[in-house]
Formats: C-alpha cells, structure tokens, sequence
C-alpha cells in the first residue's frame, strides 16, 4: 500500500468504528465525568472520552528499590500521562473551531498493570458503569456513553482489551502498545495507534546491529507480548543478515529469583558482548538491579523504544551497567504549555483522591491533618506547594514523546468526531488528518509511519547520562535509505568493554574501548578510528568474524555410532540375563542370594546402559539436566542393589554360626529399605543440584579456535562432585565388605564375583577423572560414556556371567547340596 493512501484508509477506519460507537448511545449523556484529581475541573462532558493506564497504586511498597529520593518511575509517569490527556482534552474544549458546542469529558481508570483488570475497566467504560476513580458531588441520572478509549500503555493489556471491545467497535487508541500483533485486524477490528508497530522496531534493530558489524550477540526479552513477538521478528532478520544468536532468553520481573539467576549465569558464561533487549523499563529495572550485585559491566547493550530513552532508568544505573548503550527511541518532540499544565497539578483534600494525596506527600514529605498516617512533630500539607521549583523526576519532561502520542489520538478522536456530527449520510471520510499541532497517519493496520532516532548513551563528566542522538530511521523511505548514514558515521556509538581485548576475539570486533582518565570521565580510546574504516580490521580480526562449525557427540558420526552400539548391546545382555533368571528363577543358584535384588540390580544396569544415550546429540537444557541426575540416581541403585547382596552374604555366613540369630536384622524387607534409603539420599543430592544452579547448554569457543563446541556446563560443580563422590563412597565401602567375604567356605562364593566387579568398577572411574579433564571438545563426553558403559559390563559380567554358565552349561552344579558344600 502505498504512503499517500495511509491517511485515507487509517481516517476513515477510526470515523468509522466513531459512527458504530454513536448508533448505540440514543440518550443524553451523563454530565459529571469522575477525574483522577478535582471533581470541580473535570469539564462536563456531552461526549465521554475513557482513559486506561498502568497507574501502580502500590508504589509505597517499592521505594527502597529506588536510590533517589522517593517516588517511583511508575508513579509519576502515569500522573503525567493522566494530566496529557487532561491538556488535551482541555486544549480543545477552549477552541471554538472543533466541536462547537460540544465538551468533551473523560474517565480514567487505574489498571494497576493488571491485565484483568485492564478488561474489566474496559467493560465498564463500555458498558457506562459508574465505578469512576473519584465520587462525583452530582449524581448522574444516566450512565455516559464513552465514545473511545485512550491506552493502554502496554501491549498485553491492550492485547486483552482489543478482543474484548472489539465487538462493540469502540475505538482503543493507543500511544505506547508497540506488539505487531495488534496490526491484525482480523482479530483487533478497533485497534488504532499513536505510536509505530514492532514490526518496524524489530528489523529496524537487526540492521543497526549489522550495522555495527556485530554478528555475535545474545538477546533477553520480557517475556510477555511486546518482549516475545518484537524478538521473535529480530530473530529472523537477524539470520537473515547474518547475525548469530548465542542465547536468547526471557523472564517477567515477577518471575522467581532462581530464573534470573539463570539469565545471569548465562550472561556470565557467554562470549558475546553485545547484548540485544526488548524489555520494559519494569523488567529492566529488576534485571539491571541484578547485574550490579555481580558488576557485570563491559557489555554493548542495544536496547527498544520501552527503556532506550528513560532518563529515570538512567539515574537508577549508579554501577554504569548500561553505559554507551543504543537503540530506538520516539522522535523527541515539544508540546509548548504542556510542562506547566502539568505541573499545575494540585491535591483538593485527604478525603478525596487517596492517590493523588499519597503522591503529593512523599512528593514533598510531608502530610495532611486528616490523613491516617500523619505523625506528629512532622510537616503538615497545605496542598499548595510549588512543583515548578522541585528537582524530582516528576518534574522531567523526558517522556515528551509518549505526551505528544497521547495528545495526537485524542486530536484525532476530536477531528473524527467532528466529522461525524457536521456531515450527512454522503460524507466522504476520506481526507487527511490535520491536528492542531501535528499531522496524524493511520495506515491500514491502524499504525501510524515509523520513524526512531537512534540514541546513545554517553556518560558526562558529572556522571548523568546523556541521550545523544546519532541517527535517524525513517521506514517509509526506500530500503536502502531507511537509515540516515551520515550521523552514524561521523559520530561513532561508544561502548565498554574490558582494558585490552586480544586479537582475534570477538572484542576486538564489536566493541570500542571506553577508558577512565584521573578525573573519572569516560575518554574513547579509539575516538581516531571509525567503525567504517577497512584500516580498523585486522586479519586476525577479520577471522574471528567467520561463521564457525559446531561440535558435538552426535549419532551420525562413527564413534557416536559405535558408543551408541555398545549401550544397545549392553541392554540386550542385560535383557538376556533377566530372561535367563527368570526362566530358572527356582533354581538354588539363582535363589541363594536373594532373587529379588538380582532382578533390580538387572534392571538398574539397563537403565545404566540407556542413560549413556542422554549423553549423545546436540545439548539442549532437558538433556543436560537429565544425563547427569539419571546417571547419579541409577549408578546409585545399581551399587546399593551390589551392596545389599554383598550384606547378604557377609550375614548369611554370620548366621550359620551357633547362638547366631543376625539374619533377624537384615531380612527381606531390611534389604529392600536400606537400597531404598541409599537411593534416596542420591535423588535428594541431585533435586538440591537442579534446584540451585543445574546444568544447561554452553556453547564453548574458548577450548577449539575454529569451532563452537556444544557441550552441558555442569551449573553447581559441587553439585556435580557430591553426585560422584556418593557414588564412589558406596563403592568404596561395598569393595571393603566384599573383600572381607572373599574367601568365604562356599563352593560359590559370590562375594568374589563382587570383589572382581567393584575392583573394576572402582578402577574405571579413578582413571576417568584426570581422562576427563584432558579430553577435548566431544571426547570429554566420549569418555564419560565409556566410563558408564565399563563399569556397567564390569558389574553385569563378574556377578552374573558365573551364574549364567553353571546354570546353561553345568546344571549339575545347580543344586542346593552343592550350593551348601564346603571346599577343599
């Protein structure tokens, strides 16, 4: 489609889903229109306009995450957005021009970020409830009809609430929902938007990335609609251009602390410094929070519109986690009168607006006379206290961008309504939209052009953040054009990074240096040279760049192959020898030594065959998680199995002695509990192991030069040491009894067979610990698989292949005469 049809099309979209809106209200509208502040300004309204925002009532208890002095960032955005609205809205009610005779009026509604909430309070709006923020002093007679709905902030409730209004063809208009999602309009008939979709963000990004030339990187999200489909849609033009993921993973800043943990130990481990978010300045906050406990700094961070350009996030970065990041910010703007509107704000009394009361208070520290927590000997509230004069971050005007949205689709609203009522049946809506101030573009999809500044982060000498910008993205010019070079050339973006970087890593490729000097200002040490310049990228630079092959233990290859052959075979014998056993089940031989710890000990060697398979194909974080715990959990079976048999004859010899009733205290059931026991202190080790930092898929460029290794980073080494070590002390302490009881009277003495199998058991895994350590790449697993697999034939050949060849070859052996015989 092209440009010049936007207009058209988006205008007469929104007049009309305004003309569905106005067939339902057939009866006056309510007059008193409930505000966030004073009920006598609230202008009566003959035409209702609804306002939903993320107001966060609960912001008292989130202070102490905030350095500065009280107030949250939630907090005093959405009083600014509430008095943007309230301007505009006044702004067209003082013109004579636009809706003559006619006032609008409006009801905002405080959504907590909720989600449910968001629906319902678009319901009510819908619906013409009166469940306004404020009582009003007259009661309406009739319930208002609202004709639009300005919000909401985030994509996901505006997600909720596009489907649930959508029916009712009431406009939603948002100025800050950014999910390309909501560009359907199969699904979102009445969705428009003040601000650019994703879907221009997202590759926008991707070729600022490429840009840079930084083909390595690592991306976090929020893990919600905006953060999920924006990175969804780098990703793929990401590989398109030839930029390689290493991880990319996402969280809510209500998620438990062990999965952000997990995010720092991904970012901790990870080669990439070149980080890619598409976060809210919610989710950053917790997560920069989190990073400056473990000083992670030296990391290029390439961030979306949601935290780009918040100079409060920046205020709270007091560790420079963030310093010389980039990214898409809304092209700044200035809206003249609005920063003294809003600033013109003022409490009427405690017993009205509680909020509004809450805020003005710790805005000022102090309190009302009739509020419920005024201490005494504190500074009382008179409700006229100058904001113009405060230093506080309610005072700042950053948020510029979002006002001047907010202000636009309330215009448009004002426009396409005032079409509406001075026209006929034979309208023609088609025309474009001319705003008091500013033009305003729906495409087809209800999405206005998409146009970013590229800003970057550069700290200043007294350590504020300044938001420099350094080039410009304009969406509707030819592909080609889409970035305005010339900026980005002359003004290389700065980064961090670590003192010197090595030639031929990916350091010296995607980062400039940034450097303090005595004074602590930031100087660029490479502030000569320009990204662009062919002289900058060296050979050994230039290598680094190229694609690498990855490296695992897979099944196609031959020694895969064959370490996946001898794990069958080893299930098949195992198999075997169950069905031997069981075949001649009431055989002495087979019932002299507790049966049914033979047939568990059977099936835990073929689930030790089967486990060496977890350890073969590409790693991913079930995988990782389950080879080395079913490893531990099974070799602990198996060796506890080996130990009750080894008791048992130990016992048994005990027994036959005269006045010897010890067999009464290790019977059948004692058997069954102590391998139960001894299994379970095992389960409870690796539970505790996952639970605190389990393993995970790594990707390891450090160990090969011209190849990515794949492999299972172990997470807890203790976690993974105490696995092993539990094993070798129940082998260990089984090869002592077994030795003691070798020489046995018996003429089959199993504890021999046992001595012979734990001395190979034993003797496998001592070997495989410094073989482990040396080995490279895949054939450190390769050794670990070999481990398994010996010392599982080891325990199937010593202790059953002897029974195995008296019972098929010499049956007259198998008696219980012979069983009970003594030697020579």
């Amino acid at each position: 489609m092209s440009t010049h049809k936007w207009p058209e099309q988006g205008w007469a979209l929104l007049q009309v889903l305004l003309v569905a809106s106005f067939s339902q209200a057939e009866e006056p509208l309510c007059k008193r229109i409930g505000d966030l502040e004073n009920p006598q300004l609230s202008k009566d309204g003959d035409i209702v306009l609804g306002g939903i925002f993320s107001f966060h009532s609960s912001w008292k208890n989130r202070q102490e995450t905030y350095t500065h002095k009280p107030l949250p960032l939630e907090c005093t955005r959405d009083f600014q957005i509430a008095q943007a609205m309230r301007f505009a809205i006044e702004e067209i009610n003082n013109r004579t021009d636009l809706l003559p005779g006619i006032s609008l009026g409006y009801k905002m509604y405080d959504t907590c970020a909720s989600i449910a909430r968001s629906v319902r309070v678009a319901l009510a709006l819908a619906n013409g409830n009166e469940a306004v923020s404020v009582p009003s002093e007259a009661p309406c007679t009739q319930s208002a009809q609202v004709q639009a709905i300005m919000g909401e902030t985030s994509s996901s409730p505006s997600v909720a609430i596009a489907t649930v209004i959508g029916p009712f063809h009431i406009p939603l208009i948002s100025h800050f929902a950014t999910c390309a999602c909501l560009s359907d309009k199969s699904k979102y008939p009445s969705f428009l938007r003040t601000i650019p979709s994703d879907y221009y963000q997202s590759r926008a990004l991707a070729q600022l990335v490429k840009h840079f030339g930084w083909t390595w990187v690592g991306a976090i999200r929020t893990n919600d609609d905006y953060g999920n489909n924006g990175m969804a849609t780098f990703t793929e033009t990401a590989q398109q251009l030839g930029i390689c993921l290493e991880y990319s993973v996402s969280f809510f800043r209500t998620d438990p602390p062990d999965k952000l943990q997990r995010i720092i130990d991904i970012i901790k481990v990870s080669t990439s410094k070149v980080i890619v978010t598409f976060l809210s300045h919610m989710d950053l906050d917790v997560l920069m929070k989190k990073l400056s406990q473990y000083n992670l700094t030296g990391y290029q961070w390439v961030g979306s519109e949601g935290w780009i350009f918040d100079s409060q996030t920046a205020e709270m970065d007091k560790n420079h986690i963030l310093d010389g990041a980039i990214g898409l910010s809304i092209p700044k703007t200035h809206l003249s009168g609005i920063k003294e509107f809003i600033l013109n704000v003022k409490p009427f009394n405690s017993s009205g607006n509680k909020m509004l009361t809450e805020f003005w208070e710790t805005l000022f520290n102090c309190k009302f006379k009739q509020s419920e927590s005024a201490l005494k000997n504190q500074t009382e509230c008179t409700g006229h206290e100058d904001l113009s004069g405060l230093q506080h971050s309610f005072t700042d005007m950053s948020f510029m961008p979002i006002f001047n949205n907010l202000y636009k689709g309330v215009y448009a609203v004002a426009h396409a309504l005032h079409s509406i009522l001075g026209c006929n049946e034979t309208c023609n809506f088609k025309f474009p939209l001319i705003v008091y101030r500013d033009e305003v573009y729906f495409n087809e999809n209800g999405d206005p052009p998409a146009k970013y500044e590229i800003i970057n982060w550069q700290p200043t000498k007294n350590g504020v953040v300044d938001f420099v910008t350094v080039g410009l993205y304009d969406a509707s010019l030819p592909a080609d054009k889409h970035f305005l070079k010339d900026v980005l050339l002359w003004q290389v973006p700065v980064s961090v990074c670590s003192e010197k970087c090595p030639p031929g890593t990916r350091e010296s490729i995607v980062l400039c240096l940034l450097k303090k000097d005595k004074t602590g200002q930031y100087i660029d040490r490479f502030k000569d040279y320009k990204l662009s310049n062919p002289e900058f990228w060296s050979n050994e630079r230039r290598d680094a760049c190229v694609k690498k092959e990855a490296e695992f233990l897979s099944f196609e290859e031959i020694m895969g192959a064959l370490l996946t052959a001898a794990s069958l075979f080893g299930t098949c014998m195992t198999a075997v020898v169950a069905f031997i056993f069981f075949r001649y089940r009431k055989t002495p031989i087979v019932r002299a030594n507790n049966s049914e710890l033979s047939f568990l000990l059977l099936f835990s060697l073929t689930l030790c065959f089967l486990c060496s398979l977890t350890f073969i194909g590409r790693p991913s974080e079930w995988s990782c998680m389950l080879r080395h715990t079913a490893f531990g959990i099974t070799f602990v079976l198996c060796i506890s199995c080996v130990l009750g048999k080894t008791m048992v004859v130990l016992m048994a010899f005990r027994a036959s002695l005269p006045g010897s009733n010890v067999m009464k205290w290790f019977g059948p059931t004692q058997q069954r509990l102590s391998v139960l026991a001894f299994t379970l202190i095992q389960v409870v080790i690796c539970i505790l192991w996952l639970t605190i930092s389990p393993p995970f898929p790594f990707k390891n460029f450090k160990e090969i030069k011209d190849k990515i290794i794949l492999e299972c980073a172990l997470g807890s080494t203790v976690g993974f040491w105490a696995v092993l070590g539990y094993i070798g002390l129940l082998a260990s302490f089984c090869f002592i009894l077994a030795f003691l009881a070798r020489k046995l009277p018996d003429n089959f003495n199993e504890a021999k067979f046992i001595t012979f199998s734990m001395l190979i058991f034993c003797a496998v895994w001592i070997t495989f610990i410094p073989a482990y350590v040396s080995s490279p790449g895949k054939f450190s697993v390769a050794v670990e698989i070999f481990a398994i697999l010996a010392s599982s034939f080891g325990l199937l050949i010593c202790i059953f292949i002897p029974k195995c060849y008296i019972i098929l070859l010499r049956p007259e052996k198998n008696t219980k005469k012979n069983m009970m015989g003594r030697g020579a």
